[in-house]
């Protein structure tokens, strides 16, 4: 019986990983610009959540001090997001997710400078194995290359998602995670507003299924799924498991956008994951 418990666990964290990993295909079929996207994007999931939390009776209270550190994450966040959708654009779903996915070796080395904790030098070697990588992802080290803007960019994301998830870590283990992530919604959709109507965005007359693709399974389900697991396995077991989103992601973008991954992009997403799985299961042990 518990065996049977701890494989839907599993299968629940595979269905979140996938659904995240949509966002490479969509922020590359989307034809619209990128901060419309991601307005449309937190407006939508944000009315979503707070229909789920309303459903479920969860409390939206939150403590004065915890507020400046829940809107500093939001608009972390939206940087994250948008950063990464131009990364997207720039480049293709494997350059794009790949390059996101140097945030685990981001936050090791970030952990002890904001946390204080110890510092590791086995971190280091990480860190090489991931600038190995990114040298694999970046044809030449040429700022007019589109594919060299989008790695940097995608670096620039993954540490904005570091720093959100570090400053959550210190503050809100006793807030629900749906609640959470619905607070950092309305900071980017605050933020992003105004972009509504300085860029054209009529193109969501005929993006809006996509958009609520978006909107619904990556951010409100696939998001909420996977805050959830942290419940059920430890944020190591989770990270773990959620390296093989940018493969989920590449894959979707063969099926459905016909893009197939240079050799050098797949060696660079090796190297870069393996640093990803190495880190895991150390912490794990």
């Amino acid at each position: 019986m518990e065996n049977n418990q701890h494989f839907k666990n599993i299968l629940e964290l595979n269905l979140a990983m996938l659904l995240i990993s949509t966002s490479g295909a969509l922020g590359r079929y989307i034809d619209m610009p990128v901060p419309v996207i991601i307005g449309f994007r937190a407006i939508l999931a944000g009315i979503l959540l707070f229909l789920f939390c309303k459903w479920k009776k969860i409390s939206f209270s939150t403590g004065s001090k915890d507020r400046p550190t829940i809107i500093l994450s939001g608009v972390l966040m939206g940087l994250h997001w948008i950063t990464y959708f131009y990364a997207l654009k720039l480049s293709n779903v494997a350059i794009g997710m790949l390059s996101i996915f140097t945030y685990p070796v981001i936050t090791a080395l970030l952990e002890p400078l904001l946390l204080k904790t110890k510092f590791q030098k086995v971190h280091l070697l990480l860190a090489l194995l991931v600038l190995l990588g990114i040298y694999f992802l970046v044809p030449d080290l040429d700022f007019e290359n589109s594919y060299t803007k989008a790695v940097i960019l995608g670096i620039i994301s993954a540490l904005c998602y570091s720093l959100r998830n570090l400053i959550m870590k210190t503050k809100v283990g006793n807030y629900n995670g749906s609640v959470l992530m619905w607070y950092q919604l309305v900071v980017v959709s605050i933020c992003l507003l105004p972009f509504l109507f300085i860029f054209d965005s009529s193109g969501i007359k005929d993006q809006w299924p996509a958009t609520l693709t978006l909107a619904l399974l990556t951010t409100a389900i696939g998001h909420t799924l996977f805050l959830s697991s942290f419940k059920r396995f430890s944020i190591t077991t989770a990270s773990i498991i959620s390296s093989v989103q940018p493969v989920y992601g590449i894959i979707i973008g063969i099926v459905f956008l016909k893009e197939i991954p240079a050799l050098s992009t797949v060696i660079g997403g090796v190297l870069i994951l393996t640093s990803v799985v190495i880190e895991s299961i150390r912490t794990y042990k």
